[in-house]
């Protein structure tokens, strides 16, 4: 069973690519497992291990992760964004615990936005004693000054920033580096290290006919202005030049601050538009009007008000070489009607303080940073974020934050630093077409959102978020990419059972006759585990081995306690239905003394040798429980569990009748959704049956 189109290779598979995309490398894999099991509580612990603004990033993240999660090759990506709220939302966790403060690592952080919050994180827990200098009122930076109530509460933010506090970091608002502080004043204080993340606060505009006039505005004054002075467009025709996010948050922002209409000019054509999709089409569903491919030529002035802008065609936003460089069919223009004009066409960097503060800058009127090793030209004095690289996501400035910690780690420890000494994992190859062709389909759980009727006249969150039950059955769409099958060569026999078990075609043989387990291509049933004879595979992850640990004091438990009762071991799975309060909290807190319940990553990974060690260790019955993966409802995203479960409690039956213990002290439950939130019924219903007597039993009984 060869196949020249099958990359043919197995050892170590490299890490799941939705981890490698996300720039700060979240374990995402992991953390959308534990909400699969219904674990939001270690979701969350998982999350803020590595990450100070979870509430932010499940809210407002760019989610580059999901652009290469392999399940878009199937169906749709899963909603790692949305999924990331929902353990912000429904768990409970703290982050790791800090190193002890070292006096003598005193850094001080200019900036309270996300590159200078993962930086404070970073470093606090490293021991440093970290104070973050803000010169607004608000703590969290761009993202709390600018993006609108609508997509980001301040609650949120505040969540994150109560997050540091506990840990630590210090916060100073209202003072503003350059006026109130400079660099001596502060290495005066005994700060060791200065860090500048003030990000760029400046909106650019265009030096076009008309751009003077007062109904002209600037971007982010607005966005500033709509969100904290209640600022009033009503009765305005108001046009948006530009067509990145933050033209769409204007652009949507107008229309929440009275606007009777509102149309959006750009160069770009539809389908070069840099903002996200999902924010074009959520613009237009509140009624922006967009005009692709037009440039401004000049704002028309009648009687000193604003009349409307003129346009003219874009045939090109870039030449050749990939560089900013529109071209122009000057022979074809239109007017766009409006009697207000926002330029929203990309930030700039106000550092008048910083320099005013001894940092020097360009005369190009950049900061002056080395960004290889982060630093500026003064001693001590490091830089980070969008200051650096320019306009860009939260999660990626936070990316830079994190490098530039490291840089300020390596200095305080009087180690060189530079950037190349960050080392960047591989990901994943992509997902086999004749893998593909065998993963079920699962249909993407869209993130419930408020109509554009009931969110256009007001700036309350248009995303309600998932339920509990919808976040579980979203993360169970999780292809477990890198956790699965790893094939122990020396224990192998090359029987080929795994082959001929696998649902999903990932064992196959090459061309020289030779058995490879294609581990990168695996999808984490656990299928081949439970069928090799020579136990000759293993899983790269310790999914099993925490159930398998469970097991014996969960049969202990019952021997210890036995009261006349038969005891009852349940092994069922713990995703889906069994994840859920119904199960998880409900029937767990109500269940039969004599009943005890280890659960496990799916049926497909319950292997003959838990059932025999259950009754070995005393149990006198064991109850299988898993899905109904025929039932529509439930979802369940793997393949043939319950054909090979059959299987494997059928040959358990069998020594069970062997050794005296009866074939009726196992069951096999595979139920619906439904029937799991009401589990106690079935499993009444399923002891009763088990406590009948032998068919030869009852016929002497009638004798």
């Amino acid at each position: 069973m060869s196949n020249s189109n099958i990359e043919l290779k197995e050892g170590s598979p490299g890490l799941p690519p939705c981890q490698v995309a996300c720039p700060i490398h979240q374990e995402v894999r992991e953390y959308l497992r534990l909400i699969a099991i219904g674990d939001f509580d270690r979701a969350l612990a998982t999350i803020k291990r590595d990450n100070p603004l979870s509430a932010v990033c499940g809210t407002i993240c760019a989610h580059h992760c999901e652009d290469e999660c392999r399940r878009q090759n199937v169906d749709e990506p899963l909603s790692i964004r949305g999924l990331k709220r929902a353990a912000v939302e429904f768990g409970q966790a703290d982050f790791p615990a800090p190193a002890e403060i070292d006096p003598e690592k005193k850094v001080a952080i200019i900036g309270s936005g996300p590159a200078g919050q993962i930086a404070a994180f970073d470093l606090a827990l490293q021991g440093c004693a970290v104070t973050v200098f803000e010169r607004e009122e608000f703590l969290g930076g761009a993202p709390r000054n600018f993006i609108p109530l609508y997509r980001l509460p301040d609650e949120t933010v505040e969540q994150d920033i109560e997050n540091l506090k506990k840990m630590g970091v210090e916060f100073k608002t209202g003072v503003e580096f350059g006026t109130d502080v400079d660099v001596e004043g502060l290495k005066k204080e005994g700060f060791k290290v200065i860090l500048i993340a003030v990000g760029l606060t400046a909106s650019r505009g265009l030096p076009i006919p008309g751009a003077d006039h007062k109904d002209i505005l600037l971007a982010l004054e607005f966005l500033r202005a709509s969100k904290r002075e209640n600022f009033r467009l009503d009765g305005r025709e108001v046009i948006v030049i530009g067509g990145g996010n933050v033209a769409m948050d204007v652009a949507r922002s107008a229309v929440r601050c009275g606007a009777t209409k509102v149309r959006l000019a750009c160069l770009e054509a539809d389908d070069e538009m840099p903002a996200f999709p999902w924010e074009i089409e959520e613009a237009q569903e509140e009624g922006v009007e967009m005009n692709p491919s037009w440039g401004p030529k000049a704002v028309k002035i009648e009687n000193d008000k604003i009349v409307g802008l003129e346009l003219k065609e874009c045939t090109s936003v870039f030449d050749a070489e990939g560089r900013f460089n529109p071209c122009y069919n000057e022979n074809n223009l239109t007017t766009l009607p409006g009697d207000t004009v926002i330029f929203a066409i990309g930030q700039a960097s106000d550092l008048e303080a910083v320099e005013k503060a001894g940092v020097p800058v360009s005369e190009r009127g950049m900061l002056v940073v080395d960004v290889d090793t982060m630093q500026t030209p003064v001693e001590g004095v490091f830089a980070c974020g969008e200051i650096t690289i320019g306009p860009t996501t939260a999660v990626k400035a936070m990316a830079n934050g994190r490098v530039a910690a490291l840089a300020v780690l390596n200095y305080l420890d009087g180690k060189s630093f530079h950037s190349s000494m960050v080392v960047e994992d591989e990901p994943l190859p992509e997902l086999a077409a004749d893998v593909i062709e065998n993963v079920k389909k699962v249909a993407r759980h869209e993130i419930p959102m408020l109509a554009p009727e009931e969110r256009a006249t007001n700036f309350k969150p248009v995303e309600k978020g998932y339920t509990m039950a919808m976040a579980v059955w979203e993360s169970l769409r999780c292809l477990g990419c890198a956790a699965g099958a790893e094939r122990i060569v020396e224990k192998c026999a090359d029987c080929l059972t795994c082959l001929r078990t696998c649902p999903y075609n990932v064992p196959v043989v090459s061309a020289e006759g030779d058995l490879m387990i294609r581990d990168h291509q695996c999808q984490a049933c656990g299928l081949c585990l439970t069928v090799c004879p020579n136990l000759a595979i293993e899983f790269r992850t310790p999914y099993i081995s925490e159930a398998e640990e469970k097991l014996e004091p969960a049969v202990k438990k019952l021997v210890a306690s036995k009261n006349g009762e038969p005891t009852v071991l349940v092994l069922s799975c713990g995703l889906g239905a069994y994840a859920l309060p119904e199960f998880s909290e409900d029937f767990m807190a109500n269940k039969p003394a004599n009943v005890e319940v280890v659960k496990f990553p799916c049926i497909s990974k319950i292997d003959t040798t838990h059932m025999l060690k259950a009754f070995e260790l005393g149990a006198d019955s064991v109850i299988v429980a898993g899905c109904d993966e025929d039932d529509e409802s439930g979802k369940c995203p793997f393949q043939k569990t319950k054909f090979w479960a059959d299987k494997r409690v059928g040959r358990v039956k069998n020594i069970l009748t062997e050794v005296g213990i009866g074939a009726k002290q196992l069951a096999l439950m595979c139920l619906t959704p439904q029937e799991v939130a009401d589990f106690g019924t079935p499993l009444a219903e399923t002891i009763a049956k088990m406590q009948e007597p032998e068919a030869e039993e009852a016929d002497d009984k009638k004798k």
